[in-house]
């Protein structure tokens, strides 16, 4: 059920100049998702009312990419064509909603993926009895984060920014995250009275805390750890994010059941899906969209992409799965075996040194070492088709479009062009001449 109390406005539209990329830096990936479709991945579960997305004019070629990701949720966007600040960020959303403001409104970051839902409900939760709620953490590290001054009594007096703080203020170890949350009834008259009188000229949100307090307004803060605040800027902040990111979903792996021999050399997507009693060897990467069942060991150096295995299966070592391939139970596939777009059923072997690409193979087949399906003529590409119980010896190549049926066998070195019935045996291959003395014949000639 959507909560038609809250609403939340993520601010996106910082340039990025730092990241060294044409892509906009909201849209770089950790754990092989958009920084923006994270943050609004945690945002949606508290079922806000409305999100409103401030972004730069270039990533609005990725508005539909965005609001296909999150039917659930009713999404605006708007441009913040001038750079003036986050209080100038925040203002031309509240226009852009005004008339569907929430009771509570929360100010988010879509360059700080790692913030939880969790964080975020605690923050609208402590809007139940204050006006105003600044997210803080504590950092004793030097660091150019916006300062909480604080009284003896802990209340909240203001929040300066770095490069307006004097020496005291800067060794102050509470930080400012930038997120908050303000009630929907105060947030138009705070943001309102923000001014540019600050060294960058600029409308820092950050100035409704002194705002708030000369109206006598209750403010509170709730300390997050820093982790989950971090912003990226940088391609190596990216990299720091992506840590962290990667240790999370690595627990959260063997907190389920999964064993991972080696957990730094494994890569996780957001979104894998791994059952239990499952082993994963070192140098393993997950793309997006894997799916695995139970008792299944991923050997080292594969690679997997939008993959669905089944119980009991062993992929690798060296295996490349790429995208749109169902791979069944009980199934063996092994060392320098590339699969792409196949469907492959239960107690099916592809031990080695194979490609299959555009592919069906039925119940108990066997494909042998060096096999490949030919299914691309540089123009389109085409389907092979193998049944149940077939046998491909090694070193074959099917030449798609072709059936081979059930209970077939394929002789080794076979090059198969023609569709296979039902329990024949094919042999596609020139016949072997030996010729007498041939190399001392052959070396004369030289």
């Amino acid at each position: 059920m959507i909560d038609n109390s809250l609403s939340i406005i993520i601010l996106a539209a910082g340039k990025g100049t730092r990241m060294k990329s044409t892509l906009p830096k909201v849209l770089h990936k950790v754990a092989g998702r958009e920084m923006i479709n994270l943050v609004i991945d945690s945002a949606k579960q508290l079922k806000p009312k409305n999100i409103t997305i401030v972004v730069s004019e270039d990533v609005l070629e990725f508005k539909d990419r965005i609001i296909n990701e999150h039917p659930s949720i009713k999404i605006n966007f708007i441009v913040q064509q001038e750079k003036l600040g986050t209080g100038h960020a925040v203002k031309i959303a509240l226009e852009k909603i005004k008339k569907d403001i929430a009771q509570k409104c929360l100010i988010l970051y879509g360059d700080t993926p790692l913030l939880s839902s969790k964080n975020i409900q605690n923050i609208a939760d402590k809007l139940s009895d204050s006006q105003l709620c600044i997210a803080a953490f504590n950092c004793f590290e030097n660091n150019m984060y916006g300062r909480l001054v604080v009284d003896k009594q802990q209340n909240l007096l203001k929040i300066v920014e770095f490069k307006d703080a004097n020496f005291q203020e800067k060794q102050i170890t509470l930080c400012n995250s930038g997120i908050l949350g303000v009630a929907g009834t105060n947030i138009f008259d705070l943001v309102s009275q923000i001014k540019n009188n600050n060294n960058s000229k600029e409308y820092y949100l950050t100035d409704i805390v002194g705002i708030a307090k000369s109206q006598n307004l209750k403010i509170g803060y709730n300390i997050i750890d820093e982790q989950e605040v971090l912003g990226v800027n940088s391609k190596f902040e990216l990299s720091k994010v992506e840590a962290i990111k990667q240790k999370q979903l690595r627990q959260k792996m063997m907190d389920s059941g999964v064993t991972i021999i080696d957990p730094n050399s494994v890569f996780f997507s957001f979104d894998t899906k791994i059952g239990q009693d499952c082993i994963i060897y070192p140098q393993v990467f997950f793309g997006n969209g894997v799916e695995i069942g139970n008792n299944v060991e991923i050997k080292s150096f594969c690679h997997l992409e939008n993959t669905k295995i089944g119980h009991n299966s062993a992929i690798g070592p060296y295996a490349r799965i790429r995208p749109q391939v169902d791979i069944g139970n009980n199934c063996k596939i092994g060392n320098f075996v590339e699969i792409k777009k196949s469907q492959i059923a239960d107690n099916v072997k592809i031990n080695h040194l194979s490609y299959v690409g555009d592919c069906e193979i039925g119940e108990n087949s066997n494909i042998g070492a060096g096999t490949i399906t030919c299914n691309y003529d540089g123009v389109n590409k085409y389907k092979t088709k193998i049944g149940k119980n077939s046998f491909i010896g090694s070193n074959c190549a099917l030449i798609a479009p072709v059936t081979i049926a059930d209970n077939c066998l394929i002789g080794a070195g076979s090059t198969i062009n023609k569709n296979v019935e039902d329990g024949d045996l094919a042999i596609a291959r020139s016949k072997q001449v030996n010729i007498k003395n041939g190399t001392k014949k052959l070396a004369k000639v030289k």
